[in-house]
């Protein structure tokens, strides 16, 4: 009799001890592999689109790929993989281009951020090159506050501080060093080059007095 209690006694102990561990059992779960904010809801490759504002086409974008995200905070555009795209006026014609090697577009500030040699070239024939610009588009503004080269037709600038108007034709170089005359920057001629020029009339007045008169009175005309 003794036995058969003592039999009951360690089943009874096993089964609580197996249902004790049961109840400490905890469930492993591996934590997400990416976070919710950046998974992009949309991806496309090998782009080549154009993009219209206010109803009006204003730029052709080409890129290898281009990642959509409107869950982050703020939404953005990413192109990882560089980014080609060309700026057109009213009437279709390509008045830019810019080029760089990552950009992130800010969609609900319109801000585009450019990294990684960044180059842009206008109708003028001004090419703007550095490691990083940015392009507001709700102050119509181009800044940047790196090292970068500028470079027109007439002069060659180098500064680490750029600010400029979309259409690059009014622009400023802070900080800067490059080579350039001085009716670059006054439109003035200089003493030497205004007695050089007062010479060579002189000599045309008197080797051509007529010819003179008349040039004199085309200027007045104008």
């Amino acid at each position: 009799m003794v036995r058969k209690v003592e039999s009951r006694v360690i089943a009874l102990a096993i089964i609580g001890t197996m249902m004790l561990g049961c109840t400490e059992v905890q469930e492993h779960t591996a934590p997400a592999i990416r976070d919710r904010d950046s998974v992009s809801v949309m991806t496309s490759y090998g782009v080549n689109t154009l993009i219209s504002d206010s109803g009006v086409i204003k730029y052709k974008i080409v890129t290898e790929r281009w990642d959509v995200n409107v869950v982050k905070n703020p939404s953005c555009w990413t192109f990882e993989k560089g980014v080609f795209f060309e700026q057109f006026d009213e009437k279709f014609h390509v008045q830019a281009y810019i080029q760089a090697d990552t950009a992130w577009y800010y969609d609900q500030k319109k801000l585009w951020h450019l990294r990684g040699r960044v180059r842009i070239r206008n109708i003028n024939g001004l090419v703007y090159e550095s490691e990083e610009l940015f392009w507001d588009g709700l102050t119509h503004e181009l800044y940047s506050n790196v090292f970068c080269k500028v470079t027109t037709p007439e002069r060659n600038m180098e500064g680490s501080y750029f600010r400029s108007d979309e259409r690059m034709s009014h622009y400023i170089v802070s900080n800067s060093k490059g080579s350039f005359t001085r009716e670059d920057m006054t439109g003035e001629k200089t003493d030497e080059e205004n007695d050089k020029k007062d010479a060579k009339q002189d000599t045309v007045q008197a080797a051509q007095p007529m010819r003179q008169q008349l040039q004199k009175h085309r200027r007045t005309g104008q």
